[in-house]
């Protein structure tokens, strides 16, 4: 089977509540209706009643057991929304009157649905910015207690057969973080190491990148990474983890085996840790464009609950894709709670 649909094979084994706060959306509309008609998740739709019904009429779908329509204009959660908003957010200036007027958002309804337990877990930002999104994810569930950081990764999905032999690695952070210390970046590598596992059920191999490999150059931006390999060696004894090494030290195992003598990861990593989000965002576009990878993502990790973005260019299949992530994401949080 492939990566992807090992993916939602796994994930339709652990059933989800999933609520999409873009529920107008076509794209939105035929992934939720592939979710429910294979088994993947339970969704909810958010948005106006009538237009989402239109467009489930128009793609020959109705609401059911599975598939519901959650309209924050007339739904009785709202009120109870709206205290709990309320309650959250008046440490910020916003009263009762304001806080009834936001959830009305279907980003911040969605959210609360997953932060009031009504759903396991949130996609958006197939019509919303980037921003907005993980705004509303941060106010509203906000960062696990044990968390350094909220960070971001790409699932990348490597073509069939790829010379590598390799299926599927994380890239990380490619979205969120701008310029990492080297304190974050241990934290953004230990998180991703866990996503790997949570996603793909194998072991992470983790490679701290940076344009130097064990010492070849020097530089302040070098002596980062390296600081924050060591500190996840350090914190996070049980990850397979090296660097500072570069790319094709990382990925090409001759390169590794001549760049880093010694090392286990060298040659076969399958977590990669960006420097800063230049170099992740380059790098993950360049593997998707070029490479031909299946870029999954920006999927956010470091939350309490899972919420997740999507690019405003994606397909509905990107949008099942994700669905089957956070799905994942919400069956791994619930084991370790």
């Amino acid at each position: 089977m492939s990566v992807l649909g090992t993916l939602q094979s796994r994930a339709a084994a652990h059933p989800a509540h999933i609520v999409l706060s873009e529920g107008h959306d076509p794209r939105i509309v035929a992934a939720a209706i592939s979710a429910t008609s294979t088994g993947l998740a339970q969704i909810s739709l958010v948005g106006d009643t009538a237009t989402i019904a239109a467009e489930l009429s128009a793609q020959s779908a109705a609401t059911s057991d599975t598939l519901h329509i959650a309209d924050p204009a007339t739904s009785d959660l709202t009120d109870g929304f709206a205290d709990a908003f309320h309650a959250l957010r008046q440490h910020k200036g916003v009263t009762p009157e304001k806080a009834a007027e936001l959830v009305r958002d279907p980003l911040v309804f969605a959210a609360m649905m997953v932060r009031q337990g009504q759903a396991d877990g949130t996609v958006g930002g197939a019509v919303a910015t980037t921003s907005d999104t993980v705004r509303a994810a941060l106010q509203v569930i906000g960062k696990a207690k044990d968390a350094a950081l909220v960070s971001s990764f790409f699932l990348m999905v490597l073509p069939d057969g790829h010379p590598s032999g390799r299926d599927a690695m994380i890239f990380s952070d490619s979205g969120l973080v701008i310029d990492p210390s080297a304190e974050e970046l241990a934290a953004i590598a230990a998180q991703s190491a866990g996503s790997y596992t949570a996603l793909l059920g194998g072991t992470p191999k983790v490679a701290m990148l940076s344009f130097s490999t064990m010492g070849s150059a020097r530089h302040p931006n070098v002596t980062k990474v390296s600081d924050a390999a060591k500190l996840l060696s350090e914190q996070r004894p049980d990850i397979a983890s090296d660097g500072e090494m570069q790319f094709d030290a990382a990925f090409v195992p001759d390169v590794g085996a001549s760049k880093a003598k010694g090392s286990d990861v060298a040659g076969h990593a399958n977590v990669m840790i960006f420097p800063n989000l230049d170099a992740g965002n380059i790098g993950y576009k360049i593997a998707q464009r070029v490479g031909g990878c299946t870029a999954i993502g920006p999927v956010l990790q470091g939350l309490a609950k899972p919420a997740n973005d999507l690019s405003r260019g994606c397909t509905a299949d990107d949008v099942v894709h994700m669905i089957a992530v956070t799905a994942l994401q919400a069956a791994a949080n619930q084991e370790t709670t």
